[in-house]
């Protein structure tokens, strides 16, 4: 244990000489997708890490019973701090049924969140707290507002980064090695084994590359984690390329 937190706690200085690496790697173009533009970029991230495990996020426990909208016939139905996540119905690609999500375990037959692109947050949250959603009396108004800008802003098409055929990241091996062993190796290691308790080393993850790109995207809930989503996305599809290149084992 005390070997994971040294590692955590050299987190703040790694991430700030790895964006500022990555900025120079880019020609200084680091935050040009951001540029003349109202800082929303966290707000979007956060809402993707509710996205993920929003109770983990708000440091509450899950609810004990099954969330309304989770099929009674699906595999996470006895679960509740599965079924309750808002990736367990709509997907790490956000396109549900018919996405990642279409056959195995994690399918439920629910559509994806794409048709909510670019609503109004209000619409959003409306839904959000309506008889199949019920987060109305579980989130904050703020918690609300962060995961509804992320569902209207924060969704990107991930076939533009990945092949879905072959489950590929479409980037630069080499230059990605660059950009993990200067952001992400503080806290994962050079061979992407760390932390310990991390359940896969990140070669291994790579096997659900549409939840990688989430979470280097929007962080890890409950974690030290940089969200890197206010980088171009050409940095990211190189960090995963080069994640394909890690061992999947410890």
């Amino acid at each position: 244990m005390k070997d994971q937190y040294e590692i955590r706690n050299r987190f703040a200085a790694q991430v700030f000489s790895g964006l500022v690496a990555a900025a120079v790697l880019m020609g200084g173009s680091l935050w040009a997708s951001a540029a003349g533009a109202d800082e929303i970029e966290s707000s979007l991230a956060r809402g993707g890490k509710l996205y993920d495990k929003w109770y983990k996020v708000i440091g509450a426990d899950a609810p004990a019973e099954k969330a309304p909208a989770y099929p009674a016939s699906g595999k996470y139905a006895g679960k509740s701090s599965s079924n309750w996540r808002c990736k367990e119905c709509h997907g790490w690609d956000y396109k549900g049924k018919d996405g990642a999500y279409s056959k195995g375990k994690h399918f439920t037959g629910i559509k994806g969140i794409q048709g909510m692109k670019g609503a109004s947050a209000a619409n959003i949250i409306a839904v959000l707290k309506d008889k199949n959603h019920q987060y109305g009396d579980k989130m904050a108004a703020a918690d609300l507002q962060d995961l509804a800008n992320f569902i209207s802003k924060g969704q990107v098409d991930m076939d533009k980064y990945i092949d879905r055929a072959s489950k590929s990241p479409k980037g630069n091996k080499a230059k990605g090695a660059a950009y993990f062993n200067t952001i992400c190796l503080g806290c994962h290691s050079k061979d992407g084994t760390r932390p310990k308790d991390m359940d896969k080393t990140l070669g291994k993850q790579m096997g659900n590359p549409w939840e990688v790109m989430h979470k280097i995207m929007n962080g890890q809930p409950d974690e030290p984690m940089p969200a890197l989503r206010a980088l171009d996305r050409q940095v990211i599809q190189d960090i995963m390329a080069h994640l394909t290149t890690l061992p999947k084992k410890r």
